[in-house]
This record gives structure tokens, C-alpha cells and sequence, in this order.
């Protein structure tokens, strides 16, 4: 018999399942094997402590029975971050398989999609089975390729989407850079039809955009920084809105950033659209006032905004206009973030923030817990087609243990990316995971001894 993992008298979160209440899983070669019956905190005081899962002797379980006591804590089906940059291959002086997704279950993470700009660019079957090999020899979690929509993501003509989807990606976007030309983007829409998988939009209007490295506005004016207007996210949206519509193709909305955005995404759902969306911890979290030091740090794209726009893409979370909360993870060389605010690549890194930054709409009351983890789990699974994030019988051990009380300092240093950029550094959030189980493997580095 192989090893297993007994969680006892954790509060279980499942909205695949509708559990949330105490209770005990076993976990059994990498598998849930059982799931005992979920009790109410005031049952959870009577447990007696040798109380076990099964009616099974301990001895039969397995020789290899690892007992993790999860009472007070939070246990969840493993997050998924449908947007990360893993860097590899090419940039391996920014990020790399293994450090990312160590960064990813450091945060709670058990699986990731990688976005398709490396080097060369995933446009083709070799590089989405490289990452895959990859994956496989060094990655500490799932790791699911989204191939590039255009060949070199040029935006000039469409890459080799069937072979690609055959060798293993799960989506497709030109992330980094949108696609310009709107009859690629309605051929690429049709063939999402035909692979059922969705076309994932960086929407961006660069003839708007034209350089810009902040958002525009007064402040902009004031730190004599060239802006980007909310038009250059939004005409783009409604394009491809439109091109959904005609196409009747699978549409996902990446980092919304802007209100008109989550308006338009609103109508366009409740039209019939069939429109996803994601947006990111650092567009509620934080506005364009985070620049005003000429903080590298918070420089992204599309750039970070206004109070309003936060609030509208808090709503957006809040009535389920916005499927996802994404990282957009985007390591990048402390060098790089250095220079000039100009000159410096836009990015953060987001997987080891992202929970903790997320939980924050739980406390304000703007999510529960349960539709936090459909939000960064059961969403992204669904519209990705993943057979996770689940802790049903059967399914595979990807899970998170969360203290929703324990509070703790950003220190960039410490983190497992190669990546340091955020402008969190210092930050002292609430909530964080203690223990990630992926695949079976327990990564339990993260508890305080």
C-alpha cells in the first residue's frame, strides 16, 4: 500500500461539492480516497484527538500515514492562476519552471497556465512539449502551456492552433502584445469554437496606448510620465465583444483594469455573449497613486488606475461581471526595474501575494471565502476545461491549508520567484497558506516551527 495523508478537523471548502463545514480527508497514492462527513464547529469540539477517518485500524491505512492537524485552519481545492509568466525558455535570467512554480505553491497555488512570450515564443508544438518536459522533470505543481495566438505574436498571421492544442495547450492568447487586426482575431475566435478552448485578450489599442507607461490623467501630467487612456482597454474590449458575438467563439477578457471595461463585459453577458473575464490583486488593491515615487514596482500593463476604476472592478468581483482573479505574474531581472520608469519592463510578481491580497475582499464583505476559491479555482478550471479543483473522491490531491487569522510581512527577499518586483514589499497582510499538497506531495516549508 503507498503513503497517506490524514487532514483531520479542517474546515473544508468545496464549491464544487457545496462542502463548507469541519471535517477529515484521506488522501491515498496522490488520490482523495474519502471525505468523512462534514460537522458543524460546535461537533468539532467533542473530537476526540485519536478519532480517525476511517473505521479502518490505523495500521491498515498504510505504513506511511502522514496525520496533519488542520483544526482552526482552512482546507481548499488547490488555486489555479490561469495567467502566469514562467519565462522559460529564454528568459530563464528572470524566472524558470522550478522557481516559478515553487513561487506557486508557495502561495497556494497547484497549478498554473503559462503565457506563451518566452523565447522563442510558443507558437508551435516544440516549444509547448518543452515546456511540458520541463514541467515534468523540475515543476513543483501543474503546469498547462496557452499557446500564441499569432506566429512570433506579431499579430500577422495565426500560428499552428490545432498542433498545438494536440501537443497540450489549453488556450490561446498573444498576451503581452494584443492582436491588432481584427479579422485574425475572428479567425482565431472560430477556431476557438472548433477546440473549445478559449482566446484569452490582452486588449489594447496601441496606436492608443502609443508608448504610454502610466495611466492618464493629472497625475500623469504632474510626474511628466506619457499615460494611457482608459480607451485603450476598452475599444478593444468592445471589439472583441463584437467579434464573439459574431463568431459565437470563447472570449476571455485578461487583467481588466478600467470601469468601462467591467460595463462592457456586464452587457455583453447579459447578452449572451459568451464572454469570460479575469482581473488582478493589484488592480483592486492599489491605484495609480503607486507610482507617484516613480516606484518601477508598480508599473504594468495595462496600468494600474483610479478609486473608481478599483471600485467598479471590485463590483465587477462582487456581481460576478469578473470570473477570475489572476496573478498576471510577471518576474523580471532587479535590474531591469532599476532603470529609468520609462525604460523599465512592465511587471510583477504576483504568486506569492496573490492569496493574501485576494483574502482582503473577504474581509471588506465583498466575497466569501467560498466564492474567493471559486474565483481563483473552480472558474479558471471550468472555463479552461479542468478536470481539478476539486476535492471529490477520486480526484487528484491539490489542495491549500490556509490560517485565515495569521498575518504576515511582504518580504520580496524571501520570496521563492526570481522575481522581486512588487510594490507590496512590506505589506503586512492577513491570511496565508501554511501547507500546499500537490499531486500527493506535501510542501509544508511555510509552517513556523
Amino acid at each position: 500500500m503507498g503513503s497517506s495523508i490524514l487532514i483531520k478537523n479542517g474546515h473544508i471548502i468545496d464549491p464544487s461539492q457545496g462542502i463548507d463545514g469541519v471535517g477529515d480527508i484521506l488522501i491515498e497514492d496522490g488520490k482523495i480516497k474519502e471525505i468523512k462527513k462534514i460537522r458543524s464547529s460546535e461537533d468539532k469540539k467533542k473530537i476526540k484527538n485519536e478519532e480517525i477517518l476511517t473505521s479502518q485500524p490505523l495500521n491498515l491505512l498504510s505504513p506511511q500515514l502522514k496525520i496533519i492537524d488542520a483544526a482552526g485552519l482552512y482546507v481548499l481545492p488547490g488555486l489555479i492562476d490561469m495567467h502566469t509568466h514562467l519565462r522559460e525558455p529564454g528568459f530563464e535570467y528572470k524566472e524558470t519552471i522550478k522557481t516559478g512554480t515553487m513561487a506557486a505553491v508557495m502561495g497556494g497555488f497547484t497549478a498554473l497556465c503559462c503565457m506563451p512570450n518566452t523565447n522563442p515564443v510558443n507558437d508551435n508544438e516544440t516549444v509547448t512539449e518543452f515546456i511540458l518536459r520541463r514541467t515534468y522533470a523540475e515543476g513543483a505543481c501543474h503546469v498547462y502551456p496557452v499557446g500564441a495566438i499569432t506566429k512570433g505574436q506579431t499579430g500577422e498571421e495565426l500560428a499552428e492552433l490545432g498542433m498545438m492544442h494536440d501537443a497540450g495547450c489549453v488556450a490561446f492568447s498573444d498576451d503581452g502584445r494584443p492582436v491588432m487586426n481584427g479579422l485574425i482575431m475572428r479567425r482565431a475566435l472560430e477556431y476557438s469554437r472548433i477546440f473549445n478552448v478559449p482566446i484569452i485578450s490582452h486588449c489594447e489599442d496601441l496606436d492608443l496606448s502609443e508608448s504610454g507607461v502610466m495611466n492618464e490623467g493629472s497625475l500623469s501630467t504632474i510626474l511628466g510620465l506619457k499615460g494611457i487612456p482608459s480607451a485603450s482597454e476598452e475599444v478593444m474590449v468592445a471589439r472583441d465583444i463584437i467579434l464573439a458575438g459574431l463568431t459565437r467563439g470563447r472570449l476571455h477578457i485578461a487583467h481588466v483594469s478600467t470601469a468601462g471595461s467591467v460595463e462592457l463585459i456586464r452587457r455583453a453577458k447579459n447578452d449572451g455573449v459568451d464572454v469570460t473575464a479575469e482581473t488582478c490583486p493589484h488592480y483592486f488593491s492599489i491605484t495609480e497613486d503607486a507610482v507617484k515615487n516613480y516606484d518601477t514596482n508598480a508599473k504594468v500593463t495595462p496600468p494600474l488606475r483610479t478609486q473608481r476604476d478599483v471600485e467598479a472592478i471590485k463590483e465587477g468581483l462582487r456581481d460576478g461581471t469578473i470570473d477570475v482573479i489572476a496573478t498576471d505574474h510577471a518576474p523580471h531581472h532587479r535590474d531591469e526595474k532599476l532603470q529609468e520608469f520609462d525604460r523599465a519592463p512592465s511587471g510583477i510578481s504576483g504568486l506569492e501575494t496573490a492569496l493574501g491580497l485576494s483574502l482582503r475582499l473577504v474581509e471588506e464583505g465583498i466575497l466569501t471565502i467560498s466564492q474567493l476559491v471559486e474565483k481563483m479555482a473552480i472558474n479558471p478550471a471550468r472555463i479552461l476545461g479542468l478536470n481539478m479543483a476539486t476535492l471529490k473522491v477520486g480526484a487528484d490531491a491539490d489542495a491549500v491549508i490556509m490560517d485565515i487569522n495569521k498575518e504576515f510581512k511582504v518580504e520580496s527577499k524571501k520570496f521563492a520567484s526570481m522575481g522581486k518586483n512588487t510594490p507590496f514589499d512590506g505589506w503586512v497582510l492577513k491570511g496565508m497558506p501554511v501547507l500546499t499538497i500537490c499531486k500527493g506531495k506535501v510542501f509544508d516549508w511555510m509552517i513556523d516551527e
